[in-house]
């Protein structure tokens, strides 16, 4: 699994990014505040952290400016009925601080806010995050975030590799670490094989 990808900016515009990396252009689909954050740094050598999508009929890479974003990402596309673009629609429309914010205040007005977005999904963004998001001034604490989303990932590539389709697995391992987010990658493969 890609991590991140640094190179320099062979183009950008408010949708994506093609980073060239030792002569092979990556293209990252990104939100409007990481697309924001290069043009400010120049758009000379860039690193974005990497999230991949892999289903049967494309393979896309998201790019985020920093690690914040990312976890907002994954937390926003484990939310049933949020998918990666209407996550990057949320993340275009609010930095990750924001909506951190926005979950620990309740705030469903500001999610109904964004396209595509309706009052229902607004909701559950709220309540399938709460516990998940602790806000503390401008910082976004996740709690167990980033070693969910680790498991996650190294768990999905796994199943996939096994012969499970990409939305058959994200769908089993999301029910999964949302509700035992101490799993460790071998246990996540282990229950979500009993499952599918």
């Amino acid at each position: 699994m890609l991590d991140y990808i640094k190179g320099s900016v062979a183009e950008l515009n408010p949708a994506y990014v093609v980073v060239d990396n030792h002569g092979m252009g990556y293209l990252l689909n990104i939100s409007l505040s990481t697309y924001d954050a290069i043009t400010r740094a120049g758009q000379g050598d860039v690193m974005l952290y990497v999230y991949e999508v892999i289903r049967e009929d494309a393979h896309q890479l998201y790019g985020f400016i920093n690690k914040r974003e990312r976890e907002a990402f994954l937390l926003l596309i484990s939310v049933s009925g949020v998918g990666p673009n209407t996550a990057r629609m949320i993340l275009s429309s609010m930095s990750a601080e924001e909506f951190s914010q926005a979950i620990a205040s309740n705030n469903v007005a500001m999610f109904k806010a964004v396209k595509g977005v309706g009052a229902k999904t607004a909701q559950r963004i709220i309540v399938d995050l709460k516990d998940k998001i602790k806000s503390t001034g401008s910082t976004l604490l996740i709690q167990n975030g980033a070693a969910a989303g680790e498991v996650f990932d190294e768990a999905l590539a796994a199943l996939v590799m096994l012969g499970f389709t990409q939305q058959a697995s994200q769908k089993a391992l999301k029910s999964l670490i949302s509700s035992h987010p101490d799993l460790t990658v071998e246990q996540a493969i282990k229950m979500a094989l009993k499952m599918m």
